[in-house]
């Protein structure tokens, strides 16, 4: 069984799948970073600001009038938090988008790097089955 796991871990998709994972957690921080620390700010200085993160409704419980988000899930009230879903919509947006272009430019690069095969020639048919027996048939009538 441990020779069958080992075949099955060395598997060459086994690994690439690591690998993308691995990568893919890596690149998560880097894209979270682009779009909460440079494209979030220039977007909210062009909509004056706005975040609907503190946008919440109380379904059950007592919070103080104009408490942000936090506070009130503090007091231990029901809170129905439609702002801070509202900003992770958004926010998933603007990281699609971002993957979008990257890897965009990513199959663009790779596309130009990429040279063209030469064309393959052909090696020239051999003769049919019926060419080869008539062949036999005249070397036998000889």
């Amino acid at each position: 069984m441990l020779n069958e796991f080992k075949d099955f871990i060395a598997k060459g998709n086994v690994m690439d799948m690591a690998v993308g994972i691995i990568i893919g957690a890596a690149f998560t921080a880097i894209v979270t970073s682009l779009v909460g620390d440079l494209i979030n700010p220039i977007i909210g200085l062009f909509m004056g600001g706005v975040d609907f993160t503190n946008n919440y409704a109380v379904l059950a419980g007592d919070v103080a009038e104009g408490a942000s988000l936090e506070a009130a899930r503090e007091t231990g009230a029901s809170i129905f938090a439609y702002g801070a879903f509202i900003m992770a919509v958004i926010n998933f947006l603007i990281i699609a988008f971002v993957v979008f272009m990257l890897v965009r430019y990513v199959n663009k690069v790779k596309a130009a790097a990429e040279t063209p095969e030469e064309p393959v020639e052909e090696a020239p048919a051999g003769p049919t089955q019926e060419e080869l027996l008539s062949d036999i048939l005249a070397a036998l009538q000889k």
